[in-house]
């Protein structure tokens, strides 16, 4: 886990270096101003050297001047290598995350991983911040200021060491509990996370359906849940503050006490008993400072679990060692084809599928919901690999294939269409960063949208709002295959993109289709059989097997599920989750 998170300092190794250095360069100057103090004391103001004073009250000057620019240069490096240390981590994390295969996806909720990429990394840069800077300072402050106080009065320094030891087994007692406490934290903000994405992406729905009450409820809990958490964890956290100020203050007395009559019996002078005061802040602050750099490491160490999960995650899918860059044309075969998202499913959503689709080719994909058209043509662009068998494009196993140049071949309109914030141009050109104006219009007179886009006041500049939120479904859909059609791809894959657009919208979209990109390979999964009756074929799925594969009128004929479907939607109404019989 170390080792993963220590890869991604990368170029703010040098800042990691010079941090501790200047906080240990900075420990010593504030060691070294206690004992001269002393000497100030002893040997100036009570012997009447003023001379002395001046000299070492000079020195004391130039020491607290460099742990000044000491202590400034270490938090300047320490913030530059913590803040680079979490920009990396992010980089990191989210370009794995591009590698991902939707199964990697489904491992991890969306919330989460959006959790992972804030809150967990906040925690590793404040406690590496934190390591940086008062691991070194703190302990080092600690030993120098020990090793001073020893070298004064070993019989007063005992003092600290058995307060030291004391709090050093209480502190690990504390730290011990609470860690646990945290680990169980940073999960529920996932949960929270997911309650705010919801509730923040459905708002219109929330609001339709007048839920705003039942919302901010499990917005609540959620908050609640780690509220609970968090008060566990510092009920015993809190502890550490009291003990500490109970032992400072005990030592302080216990020395004074002592001390006074030491200098008494001539045993102890009174600037040595000065310097031993300001020792024993010293140690005891710094075993403080340790204490909260250990509380913060015990509630990143949850984090960076977290964060190397994702890190540490393998894509299930990965390029061939000589990946061939060039689809030969548009056909695509499935060959007893099985298929499951979890490797360990009983059942498999995909059973047995065989069929072959030559280049060019409109085909239709309809089947009840459930019958795993979507996962179907998931296999085509390689968003998921089958569990067993074999999927070609182009006369070539799409695992030979480079996965980048088979996906800009593969164009797939999904069911949920999601718009960018941005212009309409800039939406577009997703399919083609280089298209011309004039490309772009052209795709969308073929996917029927040039005319509502021209109905707007700023045309093909209007602004389109996070998730398409200004536009209607229907408009969002034309949208979305007009930046398909952008990639000019061999294959065009629409997974039931023309159900919110009434029907003679669809059949105009099919009608260009058919006669402006006919070399390119149409698959159309729809519910309506007016939208695929006019494909050069159809292939009919039920509970995840092929039970027909045909012209419209072969499976009028042959198909009994394609059959009563037509039948129920021709004589007004139904779809084919509604056949008759049923």
């Amino acid at each position: 886990m170390i080792r993963t998170i220590a890869k991604e300092i990368k170029e703010y190794k040098w800042a990691s270096i010079v941090t501790p250095l200047f906080m240990l360069l900075e420990v010593l100057m504030e060691t070294l101003i206690p004992y001269l103090m002393a000497s100030i004391i002893d040997k100036g103001v009570n012997a009447g050297d003023i001379g002395h004073i001046y000299r070492i009250g000079g020195l004391m000057i130039v020491a607290a001047a460099i742990g000044l620019l000491a202590g400034m240069a270490g938090g300047r490096f320490g913030a530059k290598a913590s803040a680079g240390l979490a920009k990396n981590l992010r980089e990191s994390m989210f370009g794995h995350i591009q590698t991902f295969s939707f199964a990697n996806i489904d491992k991890f909720s969306t919330a989460g991983l959006v959790t992972r990429l804030t809150t967990d990394i906040s925690n590793i840069q404040n406690a590496y911040q934190m390591v940086l800077r008062m691991m070194m300072r703190a302990p080092s402050s600690m030993i120098c200021a020990l090793i001073m106080a020893f070298a004064i009065n070993r019989r007063l320094a005992s003092i600290y060491l058995i307060a030291v030891v004391f709090l050093g087994i209480i502190l690990f007692f504390i730290i011990r509990h609470a860690t646990r406490y945290f680990q169980m934290a940073f999960p529920k903000y996932d949960e929270l996370n997911a309650s705010v994405q919801e509730n923040v992406s459905a708002i219109r729905v929330v609001k339709a359906y007048v839920r705003e009450e039942h919302e901010t409820s499990r917005f609540q809990k959620a908050s609640e849940n780690i509220y609970r958490i968090f008060v566990k964890a510092e009920h015993n956290v809190i502890v550490n503050a009291p003990l500490m100020q109970f032992t400072v203050y005990t030592c302080i007395i216990l020395i004074s006490w002592t001390g006074a009559k030491m200098i008494v019996s001539n045993e102890l002078t009174t600037g040595e008993l000065m310097s031993l005061l300001t020792y024993c802040m010293n140690i005891l602050m710094s075993l403080m400072m340790l204490s909260m750099v250990f509380v913060m490491i015990s509630m990143s160490t949850a984090s960076m679990e977290r964060v190397c999960e994702v890190l540490n995650e393998t894509s299930d899918l990965a390029n061939p060692v000589h990946p061939v860059h060039e689809v030969a044309d548009g056909s695509i075969s499935f060959s007893h084809v099985n298929f499951s998202y979890k490797k360990d499913s009983a059942e498999p959503v995909l059973k047995d599928i065989t069929l072959d689709i030559r280049s060019g080719e409109t085909v239709g994909i309809i089947g009840a919901t459930g019958s795993a058209k979507s996962s179907l043509v998931s296999l085509i662009s390689r968003l998921y690999d089958v569990t067993a068998g074999e999927v070609r494009v182009g006369g070539r196993n799409v695992k030979d294939y480079d996965m980048a140049s088979l996906r800009n071949q593969v164009s797939v309109v999904l069911q949920n269409n999601v718009l960018f914030s941005g212009s309409i141009y800039d939406n577009l050109r997703w399919g083609d960063p280089n298209a011309s104006d004039e490309e772009c219009q052209r795709a969308c007179r073929l996917a029927c949208a040039d005319d509502f886009i021209r109905s707007f006041p700023d045309g093909y500049n209007t602004h389109i709002e996070q998730g398409g939120n200004n536009v209607s479904g229907g408009q969002k859909q034309r949208l979305c295959i007009a930046r398909a059609l952008l990639k000019k791809p061999k294959i065009l894959i629409l997974d039931d993109s023309t159900s919110a657009v009434d029907t003679a919208t669809d059949a105009n979209i099919r009608r260009a289709f058919r006669n402006e990109i006919p070399n390119t390979t149409k698959l159309i999964i729809a519910q309506r059989i007016s939208s695929v009756q006019d494909a050069d074929r159809i292939l009919v799925l039920d509970e995840g097997r092929i039970n027909g594969f045909g012209t419209h009128e072969e499976l009028l004929a042959s198909n009994e599920i394609y059959r009563e479907v037509y039948e129920s939607q021709t004589k007004g109404g139904g779809d084919f989750d509604e056949r008759t019989g049923d």
